[in-house]
């Protein structure tokens, strides 16, 4: 490495942030970079380990040490063709990734890890700076039409990567924007959707088309894909949201939270927030504000996380979050040793906003008056039973019962499946057990020859480097299946923690 004993001499510093008070004022990103000495030492403490790990913990399989070595010499032009080699976008996993490389760096098992997910957002940010990054046309084209249906982060890293191979890719995206999740899941202050246009416009010069408003199965028909494309791949995600029916479930002020979001998001952007929305319940488009609410999120994950930020923004006047898990340990134990991923406490910049976590808690019950408006609900605590050291079943503590004033519930629960009805369903493509489409990691082919499927619509809900992993996988087999050979790329997934 450039220097061995960076380690050694460096500590681990993390980017500097906007001041609360400015930075919930709007939806700008507000992370600053490092200068060119700092990011130069975090680059540094990457050490000479005989197994890099971090390799083994990315879904992607990421060179880390090599680019952070390249970082290092200030070698930017050789950063970034490291980089992408494995990663299409790094500029969205530098952004939002939760970074399990980290978390089996070697350098973790006594300090603070390399913080490698922000030295890869500035390699591609400094890239994109220095015109590194330009559109990858491919000399020749093999005269094969291949359908994506879904533009989120594994479809479009399935296009990428087949129209590297020198097919004729053609997205077809439900809503009126590529980007999928990463558009509308994922609010505006983690990532600003210029990033987004930024990589969409590339993809569309290098020869990818992009066609909104598609929903396949609805206004488009998919038995006119199956005619007119060799291939189709299927990304369409895992959409339909886990409910909590408890009594008063249809009080006005109960939504899913990407309903949420997503409306949040369309008005950052300045389109109409509840222009095509079908909710859930089949209950007519409002629009949902926190302002002057007292909120409370039901979920303790990342999207969560993201309800509080986008609260705090609309100014609510208390956010609370609810998670029916025990509070976890601040640090590994021994049910988390190195280098295993671990459920450790995350404070995320969401919660240093203003937050209020509760952990051990379930709602009973949805309360409101007679207009049929949410006015609190009912709690109670929870005692959990440890199986092996780990949490197993649990049980309501007697006499723990609360009423907590809410007006605004917000049910980030996670996904159970991709939506079955329309395009699914009129395939009658085979599912697994939890209401996936069935495809085996080892071909990514469905119940049906020549559609494949890859992301949160096979595995079922992930992590978006994860969907990236699973979209270039997945055109490998795409190629293999139309040319007999690929190319591309392959991952060996035996490395793999996870």
């Amino acid at each position: 490495m450039g220097k061995p004993t960076g380690f050694l001499e460096f500590n681990r510093v993390s980017p500097t942030k906007i001041d609360v008070k400015e930075r919930v004022a709007n939806y700008k990103e507000f992370v600053k970079p490092f200068d060119a000495q700092e990011l130069n030492k975090q680059a540094a403490r990457c050490m000479n380990c005989g197994v890099p790990f971090c390799h083994h913990g990315c879904p992607l399989g990421n060179i880390i040490p090599e680019f952070n070595d390249a970082v290092y010499k200030e070698s930017w032009e050789e950063a970034y063709e490291i980089l992408t080699s494995t990663n299409n976008f790094p500029e969205f996993t530098g952004r939002i990734c939760p970074a399990p490389c980290e978390s089996s760096c070697v350098l973790g098992i006594n300090q603070p890890p390399v913080n490698i997910e922000e030295i890869e957002k500035h390699i591609i940010e400094i890239a994109f700076e220095k015109g590194y990054v330009k559109p990858r046309i491919p000399v020749l084209r093999t005269g094969k039409r291949i359908a994506v249906i879904g533009s989120g982060p594994a479809g479009l890293a399935a296009a990428a990567q087949l129209n590297q191979a020198g097919h004729a890719v053609t997205v077809f995206e439900r809503d009126d924007k590529p980007g999928g999740l990463l558009r509308y899941g994922i609010p505006d202050f983690k990532l600003e959707k210029t990033v987004i246009d930024r990589r969409i416009s590339l993809m569309e010069e290098e020869g990818i088309v992009f066609k909104c408003n598609a929903n396949v199965g609805v206004n488009v028909s998919i038995n006119d894909l199956l005619r007119e494309y060799n291939a189709l791949v299927m990304a369409g995600g895992s959409t339909v949201p886990r409910d909590l029916n408890i009594p008063g479930r249809d009080f006005k002020g109960v939504h899913y939270a990407m309903e949420f979001l997503k409306q949040q998001n369309k008005l950052v952007a300045g389109s109409d927030p509840l222009a095509n929305q079908k909710l859930e319940s089949n209950i007519a488009p409002e629009l949902i504000s926190a302002r002057g609410k007292n909120v409370v999120v039901i979920g303790g994950g990342d999207t969560g996380s993201d309800c509080v930020g986008t609260s705090n923004r609309q100014e609510a006047l208390h956010v609370t979050q609810f998670e029916l898990m025990p509070k976890p340990p601040e640090s590994r134990n021994m049910q988390m040793p190195w280098p295993t991923y671990p459920m450790v406490l995350k404070t995320t910049s969401s919660h240093e906003e203003g937050c209020e976590r509760q952990w051990a808690i379930a709602t009973k019950e949805f309360m409101g008056n007679e207009k049929g408006e949410l006015t609190a609900l009912k709690t109670v605590e929870l005692e959990w039973k440890f199986e092996d050291n780990r949490p197993g079943k649990f049980m309501e503590k007697a006499g723990t019962e609360k009423i907590i004033p809410c007006e605004l519930v917000l049910l980030a629960m996670g996904f159970v499946s991709p939506q079955q009805t329309g395009m699914i369903e009129e395939l009658d493509v085979e599912l697994d057990e939890r209401g996936n489409v069935k495809a085996t990691e080892k071909d990514f082919r469905t119940s049906i020859s020549k559609i494949f499927t890859c992301g949160d619509m096979r595995r079922g809900q992930s992590l978006v480097v994860w969907a990236i992993s699973e979209g270039r996988e997945c055109a490998r087999k795409v190629d293999e299946f139309l040319m007999g050979t690929s190319l591309l790329e392959k991952k060996d997934s035996s490395l793999l923690i996870n």
